[in-house]
């Protein structure tokens, strides 16, 4: 026979217990739980993307209406009263811009002139960013084919650490894409690459005003884009997403192909992303755009 003692002690041990069991299970679902994003990604796309309007106010309130929040543009040259104008009339602000002539005039180049002209280029898209409101420039930072792997390397962060004087003045940030540019990464590799190379790179140049558009579509091919979100960590300052097929091998609208979307909302959370996201696939009208603004709240939880 149990003693009162025993018998309380056995009540403690199965209420304790079954508390366990249930926080336990709790827990268990809490881990399959999926992330959201909603409120802390902010929705932009590229100018070019938008295929209708005739006047840049026009094509502003077409990408606005479509869901977006922002919008980017190519620098330099626009019109920067034509722009802000277009900022003022709809309410669309530029979020950032894209540097123009980056895959043509490379701060990888073998000539110190071309990669001088390469340095202007990126100064002038500093100043235009600025003057237009825009927080980052998406830059290409050249091509692994110029010459060996540290000789991109050394030319490039050379090359543009004589910009971040300017970036940190304009408070314009250099944002660097990872894109298919035979540089960080094996082109010929299978998809179990890391980003330990694009990590190492931003941080050579020390600066919170050099780091990663991050684009989500352009290295699954490569590796894990989770994997890669998390290694690279509060070096991401912004997003490009589109979507890609390994089994096709080929780009595919956002939410198509076989990206672990999931899994990027849940490394993004993670690493406490909020900012801007945009999107980078084939653009039209208003009526597609609105497609693609959709694709975006559903592949991030808006």
């Amino acid at each position: 026979m149990l003693t009162i003692m025993q018998k309380s002690s056995r009540r403690h041990f199965i209420k304790v217990s079954t508390g366990a069991s249930v926080l336990g299970f709790q827990n268990l679902l809490k881990a399959e739980e999926d992330v959201l994003l909603k409120g802390r990604i902010y929705k932009t796309l590229k100018v070019g993307m938008v295929r209708e309007g005739g006047t840049l106010s026009e094509k502003f309130a077409v990408a606005k209406a479509a869901g977006f929040e922002g919008i980017e543009l190519s620098a330099p040259g626009f019109d920067i009263e034509e722009v802000n104008a277009a900022v003022a009339e709809t309410g669309l602000p530029v979020d950032g811009t894209v540097c123009a002539a980056h895959w043509k005039v490379k701060h990888s180049d073998a000539d110190e002139s071309v990669r001088a002209e390469a340095l202007k280029n990126l100064m002038g898209a500093l100043h235009a960013t600025h003057a237009v409101g825009g927080h980052t420039v998406l830059l290409v930072v050249g091509h692994g084919n110029d010459g060996t792997f540290e000789e991109v390397n050394q030319r490039t962060i050379e090359n543009i650490r004589q910009a971040i004087p300017l970036a940190a003045k304009l408070g314009v940030a250099i944002a660097i894409e990872n894109v298919w540019n035979h540089f960080g990464y094996d082109h010929d590799g299978d998809s179990t690459q890391t980003a330990e190379a694009y990590a190492d790179y931003v941080d050579a140049f020390d600066s919170p005003w050099v780091g990663m558009q991050f684009d989500i579509g352009n290295h699954w091919k490569y590796g894990a884009t989770g994997d890669w979100i998390r290694q690279l960590g509060k070096r991401i300052i912004k997003l490009d997403v589109k979507g890609f097929s390994r089994e096709a091998g080929k780009f595919t609208a956002i939410g198509e192909g076989d990206i672990d979307f999931r899994d990027v909302r849940k490394a993004l959370d993670e690493i406490s992303y909020y900012g801007w996201c945009a999107a980078e696939v084939g653009g039209g009208d208003s009526a597609h755009l609105q497609k693609v603004s959709g694709r975006m709240d559903k592949a991030f939880g808006l």
